[in-house]
């Protein structure tokens, strides 16, 4: 919408006539009538006068808006990436540039239309593709300043791709302190980095870590799935759900231990002893594998502490005690509990 536009829009919201603005403003009609049609500009001057008349800000007058709702921006969006497909490039981003230029302090739309634009620029091929980056860059740039930190991140992670693709690492590697020490992306990053500027031990050590760490959230969170389907009485998605946990100890070869210990508690919750019986006998037959994930090719690179005889002994012994107590009554009169508890194993 041109000052022109605006002007006109809200004169009439306020029921004045072109006349009576021009006296308000100590102008001519005719000069309103030009603003309105788009022939000239109102002086500098006079901006905060008209601003004050219409009961509007500057920046509405000139069209600054801060912000866009979340519908009308997608459905921008959604225009843009329709023009793409029939519209040339230049054409496309030029009208995106002056959008931008319509409301400069929308950070969401800034974002998202420089991704757009930044993907289907390197997707398509187009051959003058560079000629583009200073406005693209800028744009993301721009977004590295919000206070969103999913809009800093996507722009901080379309700025590391952009840089990596030009194999300027050293470039690349300055955007991942927009990402916390937390967010394993910036460990990935830093890994791709690395595995490209010779740092492979640097870079196997990092994949390796995420694969870790990886594995310990995987079951963080199945453990509290697992929980909140118990609570709610489902025993079917329960014991699904240990044989997941149980194929991805496998499957990032933590041991046997591992494997094997996490139906316990369902086993339990449903007083089934012989499924009891049978993980208290395979979980203390497997103690000694406890650590085995620090033999394991997959975390070669990473320094794991091995588990000493000792820890394997004390373990067996709170386990031992654990299995005797008062929330495994209902093995009575099971033959493996009744040895164990009589200390026979």
């Amino acid at each position: 919408m041109t000052i022109g536009d605006v002007i006109k829009k809200h004169r009439k919201n306020k029921g004045m006539t072109q006349e009576e603005m021009a006296v308000c403003l100590g102008i001519t009609t005719p000069a309103v009538n030009k603003w309105e049609r788009g022939n000239t500009l109102p002086d500098i001057t006079l901006l905060a006068p008209i601003a004050r008349l219409l009961d509007i800000t500057t920046d509405e007058l000139l069209s600054f808006k801060d912000e866009l709702t979340d519908k009308e921006i997608n459905q921008y969006i959604s225009n843009v990436q329709k023009d793409l497909e029939d519209k040339s490039f230049h054409e496309v981003f030029t009208s995106v540039k002056e959008k931008i230029e319509e409301y400069p302090n929308c950070e969401e739309l800034i974002g998202k239309a420089a991704l757009l634009l930044d993907a289907n620029r390197t997707a398509t091929g187009l051959p003058n593709k560079e000629s583009y980056d200073n406005t693209i860059f800028k744009w993301f740039e721009r977004c590295l300043l919000s206070k969103n930190e999913q809009i800093r991140n996507q722009a901080a992670d379309s700025l590391f791709h952009a840089y990596f693709r030009k194999e300027d690492y050293e470039k690349a590697n300055q955007y991942l302190s927009y990402f916390s020490l937390e967010n394993p992306e910036r460990k990935r990053k830093e890994a791709l980095v690395n595995s490209k500027t010779g740092k492979q031990s640097e870079a196997y050590r990092a994949y390796e870590e995420l694969i870790f760490t990886g594995y310990q959230h995987i079951q963080m969170t199945l453990n509290s799935l697992r929980t909140l389907y118990m609570e709610d009485g489902d025993h079917e998605m329960a014991k699904k759900l240990v044989e997941v946990s149980s194929s991805a100890a496998s499957a990032f070869e933590m041991g046997k231990y591992n494997e094997v210990c996490f139906g316990l508690e369902v086993a339990a919750w449903e007083k089934d002893a012989a499924w009891t019986a049978q993980l208290m006998q395979d979980i203390l037959d497997g103690i000694e594998t406890i650590g085995d994930f620090a033999q394991s090719k997959l975390y070669q690179h990473m320094a794991l502490k091995t588990v000493g005889s000792e820890f394997s002994v004390v373990l067996k012994q709170k386990l031992l005690e654990s299995f005797k107590g008062e929330s495994f009554h209902y093995m009575q009169g099971n033959e493996y509990w009744e040895k164990l508890k009589s200390g026979i194993f």
